[in-house]
């Protein structure tokens, strides 16, 4: 395989090892939304199509110089590949790119198919195991059954307890539950030991969210966060990390965004598919049917080659997305930015909109900005401060 010689940029990786899922949620953008692209895909990934995209991270990895990469099993449902193929996947990943760069292995699960093979797997790789999980049982299973139709809480609350009971590292990632009380939520996930919380906003284009209000209300997502950010912010040593309030905290002290909700941030994530396809940002499926698509694969292509695709592709990725017409003179213009590119579309505009949780992620930076006394001015200075130090260390 021919290795460019040009500069690149660092990215990451999520290999969609398997197109279908042992469960079905309801809100799921992949197999309940607008785009049905994955029916036409192979079930699994073959092992050929793996080797393939695994020379292509290399190949990438050595021209961007980049010092880690993260590379992350996804679906559908990964555990559907099984734990031995997961196993001999793992140890090809890290065995091919050891004298390239540090490689961080992460999964996306539902949890329901995780035993003791896949624990001690996990643990032999130094896996970090994200865990989908919507908080107490009630909660749960209003949206994530199986196939029948029945609610999974009972066997994720099984699975996951045996496996941080061996050992295993596991975060959870979380959707915010319209109606739901936050805080019940929260306490929930926190009794089970995880590193880390994630929560996510749902994502909605603005051609379907008029409903959403109608039902919920005005703020639905700052209901229901608000209350857990005020309870975090008050326990000592709070455990486990949020990491939507770490990057707002970050942002409003003048850092930059690590996190895809907001900060309007290069996004340089490819998917590649069990087919082989590559694109970037899978969540932009929720607004259109093929609007993540490429065109591209690893069989043919190298992951750079996505610039040359749209000029869509090319500002998430490489570029940068302008900030939507209505965010300028916005108080967290620099901060908010917008909010999540998925949750800007509309047919109408295209992503020249706000966030459909414009108001809720206003709420959340104001009570922010309350509890670290830090206002708007504060943080461009902050910035500016930031980005002096910066150019000096350099």
């Amino acid at each position: 395989m021919h290795e460019r010689t040009t500069a690149a940029t660092a990215l990451n990786f999520s290999l969609k090892v398997a197109s279908r899922c042992n469960i079905n949620c309801t809100y799921c953008y992949v197999y309940n939304g607008n785009d049905t692209t994955w029916k036409t895909r192979p079930a699994l990934m073959s092992d050929d199509v793996f080797t393939v995209a695994v020379q292509r991270i290399r190949a990438h990895c050595r021209r961007s110089g980049q010092r880690q990469v993260e590379i992350t099993f996804h679906g559908g449902e990964p555990c559907l590949l099984g734990a031995a193929t997961f196993d001999r996947w793992c140890t090809e990943l890290r065995s091919a790119l050891a004298d390239v760069t540090d490689v961080r292995l992460c999964i996306q699960t539902n949890a329901t198919l995780l035993d003791e093979r896949w624990h001690r797997v996990l643990a032999r790789h130094d896996v970090l195991v994200g865990i989908s999980m919507d908080g107490p049982e009630a909660v749960h299973d209003r949206y994530r059954v199986d196939k029948r139709g029945r609610g999974t809480y009972r066997t994720v609350e099984r699975r996951v307890t045996a496996m941080l009971a061996d050992g295993v590292r596991a975060s959870v990632l979380c959707v915010v539950q319209l109606g739901a009380d936050g805080l019940a939520v929260h306490r929930q996930l926190e009794s089970f030991g995880f590193e880390s919380i994630g929560y996510i906003l749902p994502h909605i284009s603005h051609d379907g969210f008029q409903a959403i209000r109608d039902q919920y209300g005005d703020t639905p997502c700052a209901d229901f966060l608000l209350p857990v950010l005020d309870h975090w912010c008050t326990v000592r040593n709070a455990t486990p990390e949020i990491v939507l309030f770490w990057q707002m905290f970050r942002v409003v002290l003048g850092g930059h965004s690590l996190f895809d909700l907001f900060g309007n941030r290069i996004l340089p994530f490819v998917f590649v598919e069990t087919d082989g396809s590559m694109g970037g940002l899978d969540t932009l499926r929720v607004d259109e049917h093929g609007l993540a698509e490429t065109g591209l694969d690893v069989m043919r292509n190298d992951f750079v080659d996505i610039r040359d695709v749209s000029d869509l592709h090319r500002r998430v990725m490489f570029d940068g997305v302008p900030l939507p017409t209505g965010c300028a003179g916005c108080r967290e213009s620099t901060t908010c930015a917008g909010g999540h590119l998925a949750d800007r579309y509309s047919a109408a505009r295209g992503f020249d909109n706000r966030s459909v949780w414009c108001a809720d992620l206003l709420l959340l930076f104001g009570r922010v900005r309350e509890l670290l006394e830090v206002s708007p001015g504060e943080t461009l200075l902050r910035r500016q401060a930031l980005a002096g130090l910066r150019t000096a260390g350099a």
